[in-house]
């Protein structure tokens, strides 16, 4: 359980802010980067949901995965590996990556093939997506070049399950777009 009695203490005013652990990095450090794209790409998904009827099934698919976005950016604050900490730190796990797999299996089952590239947009709920997903992208490239450092940790899982996020927020904004009736065609070369 998280407790917020307080939201501003200062102690970033130095341009730090700390891991989980206590550990202090600069603001821009890859690490906080990396987790707080994700945080940028769960507010995107929070917006998408608006324009989602409640209770229907992406809305509450978007749901579970705004869910695991805090579990992500916890599993991206938390620097050491598992066998330094004295305690089991909130990972991503392979069941999360196996979910989105399946849920992106359930609505593509729904959508005809492409046979183009589509271009972002069609409905609100659609565009949404597609920012989240090029969101989810940056997130993932963050955390590849963070995986790359050997003085970092990184847990595969976390790197599979933005990897497959990306892929499902493309999949339900088609989905969106009147089960990808609606999308919006590239046509190569249309402008010349």
């Amino acid at each position: 359980m998280v407790t917020l009695n307080k939201i501003y203490t200062k102690t970033g005013d130095d341009g730090t802010t700390a891991l989980v652990g206590g550990e202090r990095r600069v603001k821009h450090d890859l690490r906080i980067e990396a987790y707080g794209t994700v945080d940028e790409l769960n507010s995107f998904i929070g917006a998408a949901r608006l324009h989602l009827e409640t209770g229907s099934e992406v809305e509450v698919m978007l749901g579970l995965i705004q869910n695991d976005c805090f579990d992500l950016g916890a599993d991206l604050a938390t620097a050491q590996s598992d066998d330094e900490l004295d305690y089991e730190p909130l990972r991503i796990t392979e069941g999360q990556v196996t979910r989105l797999e399946s849920d992106i299996d359930k609505l593509n089952s729904d959508l005809s093939p492409l046979k183009s590239f589509i271009l972002p947009g069609g409905s609100a709920s659609a565009t949404h997506l597609h920012l989240a997903r090029t969101i989810a992208r940056r997130a993932e490239r963050l955390i590849s070049h963070l995986s790359e450092n050997p003085d970092e940790t990184i847990n595969k899982d976390a790197l599979k399950y933005v990897n497959r996020l990306s892929d499902f927020l493309f999949v339900a904004a088609r989905w969106c777009n009147n089960k990808g009736a609606d999308d919006v065609l590239w046509v190569p070369g249309k402008n010349r």
